[in-house]
């Protein structure tokens, strides 16, 4: 059985459109997780979850990926693939520290309750941090996963002029 491929499709192309869509997806709802009172109420626990199948998927697709570099050989533009895609999982760690982050912010720590125990400051000081790391992690994320993907089309189609 190999772990590497599913109904004959290697499993990095498989993994790759998951990450294509749901890491995008998940970095926007970070942003408006921190900036929009409305998406933060109807998003709620859905931004650190898809935060965490994130986490989850990335080495896992990097993994696939390196099986099928060595399966098809190396050209310099899939080693530039390679490289950025390794470069993924420091993103993708942060991405769900701040969305689970942000959520504890907005549903605990400034919820019903426990805010009056907060000082005015603290509680300015902690939403400034959450809307800093999640403006900084959220477009960086959107950053890098258009690069590694920008240089994974290339890797694969920029020999051909259609």
């Amino acid at each position: 059985m190999n772990l590497h491929t599913f109904a004959g499709l290697p499993l990095h192309i498989l993994l790759v459109h998951f990450m294509v869509v749901g890491g995008p997806l998940t970095a926007i709802a970070v942003l408006l997780h921190a900036f929009w009172p409305a998406a933060r109420r109807r998003l709620g626990v859905v931004t650190p979850i898809a935060g965490l199948a994130i986490l989850v998927l990335t080495p896992i697709t990097v993994e696939a990926g390196e099986y099928l570099q060595s399966v098809v050989g190396t050209t310099p533009a899939l080693a530039t693939h390679v490289e950025r895609g390794e470069g993924l999982l420091p993103w993708s760690i942060a991405l769900f520290v701040v969305a689970a982050a942000e959520w504890v912010w907005w549903r605990f720590a400034l919820g019903p309750g426990f805010d009056v125990r907060l000082t005015s400051g603290v509680r300015w000081g902690g939403t400034v941090v959450v809307w800093v790391a999640a403006a900084v992690i959220g477009v960086g994320f959107l950053v890098e996963i258009f690069l590694i993907g920008d240089s994974g089309s290339r890797a694969v189609w920029g020999g051909l002029h259609l």
